[in-house]
């Protein structure tokens, strides 16, 4: 299971969706983590867009929700359009703002529609005796902007997209490394030195599966950014 949602369009295509979204993180008053409003959109979008990417999907327009105000839609979209630059992507972006009702905190809605044909759709297609490994490190809340070197940049994430050897990429959420890895994997027990349940955020790692004959290829991309995982079965 992905988090993705993909959609039949004939024999041979898909439509995709995916989708993130952002509370409590702005400028507001009641905010639990004050970034300005372009941070705000370029973390929101840069989920959203690995969450299609790491499947194979090609992107083609982008959806926002603001129910912060009218008045940061400018912003939203500068950071949504900074991720898209670094993916060297240009999508359409449209959406709509809450301005009836004023909420005491910040939040944001993301969503990339795009397609898939089947037989680039990279879901399940990691062979039995493929490697694994974590790429980035699991940050959270002011981590991000305080250990940003540590994230998986966008610019690497396409790079990984693109390289021979790497089967599937699967971006780290809130739930932490383990909780992807049982999802691609089933419950079996593995080491990894990173912390297995701890929050990604803005998916600031991903899970790869990869040939092995690639290792170091992929140690010399990632350098520190690459720590392997041991399956302990």
């Amino acid at each position: 299971m992905r988090d993705v949602l993909c959609v039949p369009l004939d024999e041979k295509m898909e439509l995709v969706f995916a989708a993130d979204c952002s509370g409590g993180i702005g400028l507001k008053q009641h905010d639990v983590v004050r970034v300005p409003y372009d941070v705000v959109g370029y973390h929101g979008a840069r989920v959203a867009l690995m969450e299609l990417m790491s499947i194979g999907a090609i992107p083609k327009a982008f959806i926002m929700q603001n129910f912060v105000s009218d008045d940061v839609w400018a912003a939203l979209t500068s950071g949504i359009e900074q991720a898209m630059r670094e993916l060297q992507l240009s999508l359409p972006i449209v959406g709509s703002s809450e301005s009836n009702m004023l909420l005491m905190q910040s939040a944001v809605g993301f969503v990339v529609a795009g397609t898939v044909t089947i037989d680039r759709k990279k879901i399940g297609v990691t062979p039995r005796d493929a490697c694994w490994a974590v790429v980035g490190e699991p940050l959270v809340g002011e981590d991000v902007m305080k250990r940003k070197n540590r994230m998986l940049p966008l610019s690497l994430f396409r790079e990984l997209l693109q390289l021979d050897g790497v089967y599937e990429i699967v971006p780290i959420g809130s739930k932490g490394i383990y909780y992807e890895w049982k999802l691609v994997c089933g419950d079996r027990p593995i080491h990894c030195s990173l912390p297995l349940h701890a929050s990604a955020g803005p998916a600031t790692c991903v899970l790869i599966s990869y040939d092995r004959k690639q290792e170091s290829l992929l140690r010399s991309i990632a350098q520190t950014l690459f720590y392997p995982i041991v399956n302990k079965l």
